[in-house]
């Protein structure tokens, strides 16, 4: 099979190497570990005419998106328009990700469960009031913000000033902004795949979005992840991830209802179960990275199938090793706050790794200013995948940093005891 893959993180070598196909990339640094893999790629910036003159060149048999900022910009509309076949929704779908406030309203609509009580505000009126009506609250914008626009009152936001200054500062940029009740519980990844008329989940993941050990620190793009060996989590029941599933197929269907067309991508839930059972934080149109290196590598089809099957509405018997899996992330010193860039050098090591924002130059790999590398261990359970995994980062030289507890039996206990003070 002829695939062309577009994006250039860890997240896109890690669909590359599951794709297990004759693979043309379009990406806009040169990756490595996709470099390694496809027949042919083109390192440039996303241009829709660009990237059209490439696909029609290759003529694949169809194209899988990584990332959501192409999404946002209309590429499944565009390669479509070329009678290019795509796994990933158009742009108008791409809202369930890309509008906050459209997934809030559809759910609403569609009478979801699972739906947090919230406001959507096009400018500050009303907003002071709603905040100390509802008293504990998030502030999301309405918009793509790469996992760290969303504020949370008594954490990021210290007083209702500072959170009507931030609310603010969200409308300059975005046409809204969401103030919703916040949620305490323990959040989880089930990221499922969509074909608009069937749906199949994959394994149950967590992410650690925070920088620093303990969940301390900023919020980041995922400093790394773990999934069981059960397909659940330590905190979760097979009930609760029926319950995400259940959610999830309804937006589906919704989706289909609201605007006529049929879902073809990963319909990505960030859920979070509290005492009050599951609820949805937010959707993705997209795998998550790091939450996609959990799933990918036990995943046992072959993921080019897959693709094509959801493209044909032909899903169906997806299934998955029955293995653990701990993601740790290699970042540069400082990230995300002031990251410095500089050389890194990646030994031989049992883990899998995955390259994200690094540049490959004559004389060496080097960091950009974001996340630079993952490592992924899988074992017959998280003690042997997280061991894996923190040998291999370990391993690593250079100017970096990792989170030492990722999938650690210390942080699972604490999960598992934040849900037992809740209910």
């Amino acid at each position: 099979m002829r695939v062309l893959l577009i994006g250039q993180g860890a997240r896109e070598h890690c669909i590359a190497e599951a794709l297990n196909c004759e693979l043309y990339s379009f990406m806009k640094t040169r990756n490595p570990g996709i470099m390694k893999l496809s027949k042919e790629y083109t390192v440039s910036e996303l241009d829709l005419d660009k990237l059209g003159k490439f696909a029609k060149k290759i003529n694949p048999d169809f194209a899988v998106i990584g990332p959501e900022g192409p999404l946002e910009k209309g590429v499944v509309d565009h390669l479509k328009s070329l009678d290019i076949e795509c796994f990933g929704p158009t742009k108008d779908l791409a809202r369930i990700e890309t509008s906050k406030a459209f997934t809030r309203r559809l759910m609403e609509k569609y009478k979801i469960e699972g739906t947090p009580e919230f406001r959507i505000f096009s400018d500050m009126e009303g907003i002071e009031e709603y905040m100390r009506d509802i008293n504990d609250f998030v502030v999301k914008p309405d918009g793509l913000t790469g996992g760290k626009g969303v504020k949370v009152f008594g954490e990021h936001l210290k007083s209702i000033e500072e959170a009507l200054e931030y609310s603010k500062e969200v409308l300059s940029k975005h046409d809204s902004v969401i103030v919703e009740e916040r949620l305490e519980g323990e959040e989880f990844s089930l990221q499922c795949i969509s074909d608009g008329k069937h749906l199949e989940a994959t394994v149950p993941v967590q992410d650690h979005k925070r920088a620093y050990e303990d969940d301390q620190g900023p919020n980041t793009g995922g400093m790394g992840s773990y999934s069981m060996e059960d397909h659940l989590l330590p905190f979760l029941k097979k009930r609760d991830v029926e319950e995400a599933e259940k959610i999830t197929k309804k937006v589906m269907e919704s989706l289909y209802k609201e605007t006529g067309e049929y879902y073809i991508g990963v319909l990505y839930g960030g859920f979070i179960l509290t005492k009050k059972g599951v609820k949805l934080l937010e959707y993705n149109a997209r795998f998550g990275d790091p939450e996609v290196m959990n799933i990918l590598p036990i995943l046992k089809n072959n993921f080019a199938d897959v693709c094509l099957d959801a493209i044909n509405h032909e899903l169906s018997g997806i299934e998955f090793e029955k293995k653990a899996t701990v993601c740790k992330y290699v970042v540069p010193k400082g990230y995300p706050v002031n990251p410095v860039p500089g050389k890194i050098e990646i030994p031989e090591t049992d883990a899998k790794v995955y390259y994200a924002s690094v540049d490959l130059r004559e004389d060496g790999l080097y960091m950009t200013r974001s996340r630079a590398a993952a490592f992924v261990g899988i074992a017959d359970n998280i003690e042997g995948a997280e061991k894996i995994a923190q040998k291999a980062v370990e391993k690593v030289k250079g100017n970096v940093f990792y989170r030492k507890d990722i999938g650690t039996k210390r942080l699972l206990r604490k999960r598992v005891e934040h849900i037992k003070s809740l209910m």
